[in-house]
């Protein structure tokens, strides 16, 4: 019966308790700081039935199931698969999902009340463009569900209006007796530790802030997936290039060939506006074998392009690829080239990413036309059996 006892105690819901399984330093909740269980797996109880016995009854939690939840988490999952895409828009998240007491931390910003919440949320669609993405909702924990998200949002107080992109995770308690969420703790996919309050983080909002000058051109559609610390994995969706012979990354050889295309030199004298950026192509890790490309129009079909009158010039569908990008600024020179395309493998390999041979150089602008520490350039490497998971 002592050992009945204490098994419901310790597993019998307390009114007003948020219960998030991990990570959460600190629960907070209708006015109540409770730390978090340490790990039962490694707690043993020792239960005397009297000093006078020989021996003790040990109770290992581990062992012990709790009550099953009477909480409907499938519910609170399709709940957030439509809430969520309405996080910065007119119509706003639904605020009766949540406890009044909720928790709310990010590596910069902290909250403990829904108000408080929402009052960020006002603050940033005062402040930025945001554009919101979720990706999954997942059942994490017996009374915890985490979301895998994207975020991009464009500073439109500063006049080049910088696009700051963050990625992470969101895991998301739920109050077993009220069946709202009571805490909400933001991680970030580009910092170590996601803690409150994060220098590291601070410091990763400011160097998104810089200035890089990308032409208002049409270019390759892409969604961002996940932005770590060096670099951004992104998934590119179809389009079409014109593309010829190369001579190395860095080189511009062929592009005259190319513009003589969009400008008219094809089989009905169309011209095709301008887009960015150019490509460089190389097929393998020596460079031994390279194309130079040129986007082509979103809405230009493949069969209804005209010919190229030039030989050795081509017209080539790119299929949708998942492709790890690194940006960076100044001249890109050959060496600069190879030297970032090494340190973006290397990084992809450590974080058990898996590279393909080859790599693209993408150039934004016109070299004669603009500063070097203001150029946009990157390095690309597709990457095979990426997921989010």
């Amino acid at each position: 019966m002592a050992i009945e006892h204490l098994r419901n105690h310790i597993f019998r819901p307390t009114p007003g308790l948020c219960v998030c399984s991990r990570r959460l330093n600190t629960a907070i909740f209708d006015g109540i700081s409770l730390s978090p269980l340490k790990s039962l797996k490694r707690t043993n109880i020792a239960v005397k039935a009297s000093r006078k016995l020989k021996f003790g009854v040990r109770l290992s939690l581990a062992e012990q199931s709790p009550p099953k939840s009477t909480v409907d988490v499938q519910r609170l999952v399709d709940f957030l698969y439509d809430d969520l895409p309405h996080l910065f828009d007119d119509k706003g998240i639904d605020r009766t999902a949540y406890d009044e007491r909720v928790t709310f931390r990010d590596p910069i910003t902290r909250h403990d009340t829904i108000s408080g919440y929402l009052f960020n949320i006002a603050l940033l669609k005062k402040l930025f463009q945001p554009d919101f993405n979720l990706h999954w909702v997942k059942q994490t924990g017996p009374y915890e569900l985490t979301t895998r998200w994207t975020m991009v949002m464009t500073f439109i107080l500063l006049p080049w209006k910088p696009e700051l992109v963050f990625t992470g995770t969101s895991v998301m308690g739920i109050n077993p007796v009220t069946e709202k969420f009571c805490s909400h703790v933001d991680y970030w996919d580009s910092l170590k530790k996601s803690d409150y309050f994060s220098l590291e983080g601070l410091f990763d909002v400011l160097k998104q802030l810089r200035y890089y000058k990308t032409p208002d051109l049409e270019s390759p559609k892409y969604q961002i997936l996940k932005r770590a610390a060096t670099y951004e994995v992104r998934k590119y969706f179809p389009f079409i290039v014109v593309e010829t012979k190369g001579d190395k990354l860095s080189g511009s050889a062929g592009f005259n060939d190319l513009a003589g295309y969009i400008f008219g030199k094809n089989s009905t004298s169309e011209k095709i506006p301008m887009t960015t950026p150019v490509f460089t192509q190389a097929f393998d890790d020596e460079t031994s074998k390279v194309s130079i490309q040129i986007v082509l129009p979103l809405e230009k079909d493949m069969k209804r392009l005209p010919d190229p009158n030039q030989e050795g010039i081509s017209l080539r569908k790119v299929e949708e690829s998942i492709i790890a990008v690194s940006k960076f600024s100044g001249k890109p020179t050959e060496d600069v080239v190879c030297e970032k395309e090494k340190q973006l493998r290397s990084n992809l390999i450590k974080d058990g990413l898996k590279p393909k041979m080859g790599c693209l150089l993408a150039r934004y602008n016109d070299p004669g036309r603009t500063w070097s520490f203001t150029m946009r350039n990157e390095v690309l490497i597709r990457l095979e059996q990426f997921t989010l998971d």
